[in-house]
């Protein structure tokens, strides 16, 4: 195991320590630094940012952070939070075409309540896909850690028999998830392929950096050659390249597949992908719970680190 890997091990363990948390949290500069990744806290940043970016060409997807919900609640809040963006984004013009979308992870509309759980998950989802559907763009569904994948794909494949164009999100450090690419690229299938960002064990996630890279580009080619739409989530200025390659060996139209890349990482790059004629989605997260986030981001690149410790040098 090299540095980085374990570097990205210490992290990812990090990301799941209340009393850590509860320190970076409470320090002055967190939150300073964390701006470049966080769009602010309300919805209006979030959808401000948005308008940012549209500015330029450029597509986005809305994360509300928190996951976890461990009272309806907070899962209601949530629900509510995610139609207040999607109004404000039609207000705001942003949603025709699906020039601007939702993120949402099942855990924060309430998977994980002890009576019901993915019923109210799904029932909350739903009707954040019908106020998407209403607004004239869709849902993405977001992957969290390996105990709640089949949970996940089972949602996904329900709310799709009335909202089709909802999408999903496979890991690829995840030993099943070669067929899950398989399973999923069908025709009018968004498909969102990521790395993958929680601590997982080895007996079902590959642990070495070099090994994910591997998995991801094994992936990428499956969904690359089959009838679904990929929405590359990457930074890797190799796999951008692969994914270009890929495409052209397929005739994929630029307009069949898309980039995804996080909010504040490389914006150059996104601004080159996107000047050059291929879309480039930006995955803009924005609210309180950002810690889990943050963590999660340091661990999927080295870079992210660099720049944070650079930002709290500054401030001392």
């Amino acid at each position: 195991m090299d540095a980085s890997d374990l570097l990205r091990k210490s992290l990812l363990q990090l990301s799941t320590m209340t009393s850590v948390r509860d320190a970076v949290e409470k320090a002055p500069v967190s939150r300073a630094v964390v701006k470049r990744f966080v769009a602010g806290a309300a919805v209006s940043d979030a959808v401000r940012a948005v308008g940012q970016l549209a500015v330029v060409g450029l597509a986005a997807t809305i994360d509300h952070l928190g996951e976890d919900t461990t009272r309806l609640e907070q899962a209601q809040q949530t629900r509510d939070t995610y139609r207040t963006v999607l109004r404000e984004l039609t207000d705001r013009g942003l949603t025709h075409g699906a020039k601007a979308e939702v993120s949402v992870k099942v855990s924060a509309l309430g998977l994980l309540l002890p009576e019901d759980g993915k019923a109210i998950a799904l029932q909350h989802a739903r009707e954040i896909a019908q106020a998407a559907q209403d607004a004239g763009t869709t849902v993405t569904i977001d992957m969290e850690d390996h105990t709640t994948t089949d949970a996940t794909l089972e949602i996904v494949s329900e709310l799709r028999k009335d909202f089709p164009t909802v999408g999903a999100v496979l890991q690829a450090y995840l030993h099943r998830t070669e067929g899950d690419c398989r399973d999923l690229a069908y025709a009018g299938s968004r498909v969102r392929l990521c790395k993958g960002a929680y601590k997982e064990p080895e007996s079902v996630a590959f642990q070495e950096g070099g090994e994910v890279d591997k998995a991801y580009i094994r992936c990428l080619k499956i969904l690359m050659a089959g009838d679904g739409y990929p929405m590359v989530a990457s930074h890797d200025p190799r796999i951008v390249e692969i994914t270009a390659a890929l495409a052209g060996r397929a005739g994929r139209d630029p307009r069949t597949f898309e980039y995804q890349m996080l909010y504040g990482i490389r914006p150059d790059e996104q601004q080159r992908i996107s000047d050059r004629g291929d879309q480039m989605r930006v995955y803009v997260p924005f609210g309180q719970e950002w810690y889990g986030y943050l963590m999660r981001r340091m661990a999927e690149r080295p870079a992210n680190v660099a720049f944070f410790l650079r930002g709290v040098a500054s401030r001392r």
